[in-house]
């Protein structure tokens, strides 16, 4: 999953950032909502949190801005500005939902959870590939029900290639289905995330093998 998060408080954003990545999100900052518009063009996130008191300006305004391009992007806004009228404005503006500060990772994480399954978003469904299932929702990966535990950034390829199974993968996507666009990528980091990847397939009995596609990407084929 990724996440697109617009907070000017620099530690929050960082502490937020971190325990979300031990859910296996991967989460683009920016404090300025001009440039949050830019990441979206050029991005596609499963969900945004967005705050109010920004520097350029209200948050709330991002919300119309963000829909008049199309986009249906959840959005949750997470601010310290939580009385009943305001939780109302946000609302009524086109907030998916509404998360007073301070507040606890495993409520924001179940909020997330709750705004993906709402129709008409593109909420991230189980994928059964080989004998694997895999919840990239919950990250989790069992093999014929029994639980596999793969490293997050293993875990996020693994989930990138099977919602595109048997077809060719792009590095591009791969990459940015795990780092974010802060982040250095090393210029063999990708293929030792697949190294390690394909052995703990193999020794699961997954029934998958991923293969690669020389100088374009990877595919998940059932083997």
């Amino acid at each position: 999953m990724r996440l697109l998060l617009i907070e000017d408080e620099r530690e929050l954003a960082a502490a937020l950032s971190v325990a979300l990545s031990k859910h296996g999100i991967v989460t683009d900052h920016t404090t300025h909502l001009a440039d949050a518009l830019e990441l979206t063009r050029q991005n596609v996130y499963d969900a945004i949190l967005l705050d109010r008191r920004l520097p350029d300006g209200e948050g709330l305004a991002f919300i119309p801005r963000l829909r008049r391009t199309g986009a249906d992007t959840p959005i949750i806004v997470l601010t310290a500005r939580n009385e009943p009228m305001e939780r109302i404005e946000g609302l009524d503006l086109g907030a998916d939902d509404y998360l007073g500060k301070p507040f606890l990772v495993e409520e924001l994480m179940a909020r997330l959870r709750a705004v993906l399954r709402r129709p008409p978003t593109l909420a991230e469904l189980k994928i059964t590939v080989g004998r694997m299932v895999i919840d990239p929702l919950h990250l989790s990966v069992t093999v014929d029900a029994i639980p596999l535990d793969l490293p997050r950034r293993e875990l996020l390829v693994l989930a990138a290639l099977a919602k595109r199974k048997e077809k060719t993968v792009l590095r591009s996507t791969l990459e940015a289905a795990v780092y974010n666009y802060e982040e250095e990528i090393q210029s063999n980091a990708l293929d030792a995330h697949i190294s390690r990847l394909r052995k703990r397939l193999l020794d699961a009995g997954a029934g998958v093998a991923v293969h690669s596609i020389r100088g374009v990407g990877y595919l998940l084929k059932e083997e």
